[in-house]
């Protein structure tokens, strides 16, 4: 049994861990931490888990009872806690932020399965990638494998509130979001660091390097608009790459770059977010016009796109079945 304890407890991605880990065959939660609700229980806050647990929240970190511990926290958290706190060396660590996701002094592991199983498999340390990241590398890394990634690449994303983290904004409140569709950080979203890092290790070595349109000059980019969606939860992401490469040729090569992908599917139809909100799926469609290659990939960004993927994660890290406590189904409607 895996033994496992959670900090940032009381947010959207701890609620969606929690719910994951109380059904994980081979899992135990031995502390979900919260300094603001300790002594609550879990319920009390996380209510679609009433009845599916008596876990409460506490302010204490037991790190010498855990195996694995999840860092659910908001972005430059996780760095500042280690700075603070001694995790036991064999205590191995999944971070949700974005802290460790770009190669640098240190030993994080960045955690998308579907070209990093094997150093996963090996990783004491993980940095679990960010949802748009997800979405986008996903249906970007074949065509970045074949050298298709020579001009600009246009990508258009929208995604759910929950994207936003539970605490209230302007933009996140009922009233505001509802019937409502608005660009945000456009050209300049923090995922493309990671989006690039991933996409550059896959290219051919003939191919030219991928860069952000934030690096001056640097030519191809990946030119990337986000749109905050009137819905809770999901990504649709679309994207353009210039390619005179036949569309039977593409498909071919995408089925087999997903073939062993657990929860990665290219489909041969058109793809829509219903088929993947409250799943570990992220789902790939490709069509070509003209020289105008567009890809479409979708997924939901507590799961796939969060947590989910981080379970995904520690069942690699800790060699068992990588689907266990992630075989979910989407809604019929």
């Amino acid at each position: 049994m895996i033994r496992v304890g959670i900090l940032g407890a009381a947010g959207y991605t701890g609620g969606e861990l929690i719910r994951l880990l109380i059904n994980h065959p081979q899992a135990e939660i031995v502390f979900a931490n919260s300094e603001s609700n300790a002594g609550n229980a879990v319920s009390d806050v996380h209510e679609g888990l009433y009845g599916e647990t008596d876990l409460c929240f506490t302010d204490k970190m037991l790190f010498d009872k855990v195996d694995v511990v999840f860092f659910c926290f908001g972005h430059g958290k996780s760095e500042a806690f280690l700075k603070e706190h001694s995790i036991p060396s064999g205590v191995k660590i999944i971070d949700m932020a974005q802290d460790f996701r770009i190669k640098g002094d240190h030993d994080y592991v960045y955690g998308l399965p579907e070209i990093h199983r094997e150093t996963i498999s090996k990783a004491q340390h993980l940095a679990n990638p960010g949802c748009f990241a997800t979405c986008i590398q996903l249906g970007l890394l074949p065509a970045a494998k074949m050298g298709l990634i020579t001009d600009d690449v246009m990508v258009n994303g929208i995604t759910g509130s929950t994207g936003a983290g539970q605490k209230p904004g302007s933009t996140t409140h009922f009233s505001w979001r509802n019937n409502n569709m608005s660009t945000y950080k456009a050209f300049t979203h923090q995922h493309l660091y990671e989006i690039c890092q991933s996409l550059n290790e896959v290219r051919p070595g003939e191919a030219p390097v991928i860069s952000s349109p934030i690096t001056e000059g640097s030519s191809p980019s990946i030119d990337f608009i986000p749109y905050r969606g009137d819905f809770a939860r999901g990504i649709f992401v679309t994207e353009v790459v210039k390619t005179d490469k036949p569309i039977d040729e593409i498909v071919a090569y995408y089925k087999g770059f997903y073939k062993d992908a657990s929860f990665t599917h290219y489909i041969d139809k058109d793809i829509n977010m219903k088929q993947v909100v409250n799943t570990n799926k992220c789902l790939i469609h490709c069509e070509k016009y003209g020289d105008k290659l567009m890809i479409t990939s979708t997924i939901d960004n507590l799961l796939k796109g969060a947590v989910g993927q981080a379970v995904q994660n520690m069942n690699i890290m800790f060699g068992i079945d990588e689907t266990a406590g992630l075989k979910l189904k989407a809604s019929a409607f």
